[in-house]
């Protein structure tokens, strides 16, 4: 790794519809998207260019698993880039009450309301709209950020920012 870069974390809710957030290691977000790949052939491209237009990538985090992220994995893993590769189950409950659990509607209108706090805590550039796609990787990043060490804890502008 270049001495000159700082390291990042990127958060990737996998599928061929994919949401993706960037954290740097102040752990705060960078930047986020989502990105319709629409076939296994784009997607295995498509990571390939995402992986090689972030050159100071330490970590990969990953909701999902299967074939998508195998290639994820697999593509990571080639640049020595650590991957975790996690479930909602494991994110949810430290970032969602348990009554904003008990459905899935409910659970994806939550990670929105909370990825916008997160946004606005980031400084980040606001979206107009934001997919839950998007809305769920910039989650999966915050999960990330305090697994790694980034953050000691959740942000008190994001904790509270569902009730």
């Amino acid at each position: 790794m270049n001495t000159q870069l700082k390291p990042t974390l990127l958060a990737v809710d996998l599928g061929l519809h994919s949401g993706l957030a960037l954290y740097g290691n102040d752990g705060r977000l960078r930047w986020y998207r989502s990105h319709n790949f629409g076939n296994r052939s784009r997607l295995r491209r498509g990571v390939y260019t995402i992986l090689s237009e972030i050159p100071d990538l330490c970590y990969l985090v990953m909701e999902g698993s299967g074939p998508y992220a195998a290639i994820w994995r697999k593509e990571a893993e080639r640049r020595k880039i650590q991957v975790m590769q996690i479930s909602a189950e494991e994110w949810r409950p430290a970032l969602l009450l348990e009554r904003q659990q008990r459905s899935g509607a409910i659970a994806k209108a939550t990670a929105e309301q909370l990825a916008r706090a997160v946004i606005r805590w980031s400084a980040a550039p606001t979206a107009t709209s934001l997919d839950h796609n998007a809305a769920e990787a910039i989650l999966i990043g915050l999960w990330g950020a305090v697994a790694v060490g980034w953050l000691a804890a959740l942000p008190t502008a994001v904790r509270f920012a569902s009730f």
